[in-house]
């Protein structure tokens, strides 16, 4: 480590969402039933009478696959980042309720 990279502190730095990003877990849901439906319109069988002749699950199935990375690929554009003067709500004094006890500093 050089001394340059001990002047920077995490907190300086901004902090994202992540994973915890609504729209990565919207995207995944979509995602992983696109899979399915696509393997389901491929592989499955499907009755053309009842859907005049498309095949349904299958086109469902990209549809799905293409919202579902629009809403990833949203995610990874523009983060949502956490400002870093925020408090966190257990170390809030006016929050009501039970506070969390610090121990005794030494």
């Amino acid at each position: 480590m050089s001394a340059g990279s001990d002047a920077k502190s995490d907190t300086s730095a901004p902090h994202k969402a992540g994973l915890f990003d609504i729209r990565n877990i919207i995207g995944a849901l979509l995602g992983t039933y696109g899979v399915i439906l696509t393997l389901a319109g491929l592989f499955g069988e499907h009755e053309p009478e009842k859907t005049g002749g498309v095949n349904a699950n299958l086109w469902t199935g990209i549809a799905l696959l293409v919202v579902g990375g629009f809403f990833i690929a949203w995610a990874r554009i523009r983060p949502i980042v956490v400002p870093a003067d925020v408090e966190r709500p257990e170390d809030d004094p006016t929050r009501p309720g039970p506070q969390r006890k610090r121990p005794p500093a030494h």
